[in-house]
């Protein structure tokens, strides 16, 4: 048997088992004549366990109108403000601090993250971490 012929890749975050047929997601695999309502109950059952947790997702659809989806770990902000007990980012960054982080916070977001970092250094996985945080108006303490 052939493999499947690749259409597109849709990237999208969404809340973990929390994922409804309402924008952006709905319109985004109508207009590829996906059926909805499929992909929001597996997608939902396989994300069950990380509710209220941003859960990004990359969803191969194919010539032949059916789809495989990967779900991948939360973006490095979300862990960033989830380490820092749910504060936003600064508005203004750079200017005005929104929060702290030590060493080994960062680190411990680092080897979270790892897996789907393009690198497999923890040193390089700590950078990624520090410049998110910097661009969030948050303060890496050495």
């Amino acid at each position: 048997m052939a493999a499947k012929k690749i259409k597109t890749m849709i990237k999208l975050n969404l809340k973990g088992g929390e994922a409804t047929p309402a924008p952006p997601l709905g319109p985004t695999l109508a207009q590829h004549g996906i059926p909805i309502m499929d992909f929001v109950k597996a997608y939902n059952d396989r994300t069950s366990g990380m509710k209220g947790n941003v859960v990004p997702v990359v969803i191969t659809i194919y010539e032949n109108k059916t789809f495989d989806f990967e779900t991948k770990l939360a973006p490095v902000s979300e862990l960033i403000k989830k380490e820092l007990g749910g504060i936003k980012g600064s508005a203004q960054a750079g200017k005005v601090q929104a929060g702290r982080l030590n060493k080994e916070q960062v680190k411990k977001i680092a080897e979270k993250k790892l897996p789907d970092l393009n690198t497999t250094s923890i040193e390089a996985a700590m950078k990624i971490v520090e410049g998110t945080a910097r661009s969030m108006g948050v303060k890496v303490e050495s």
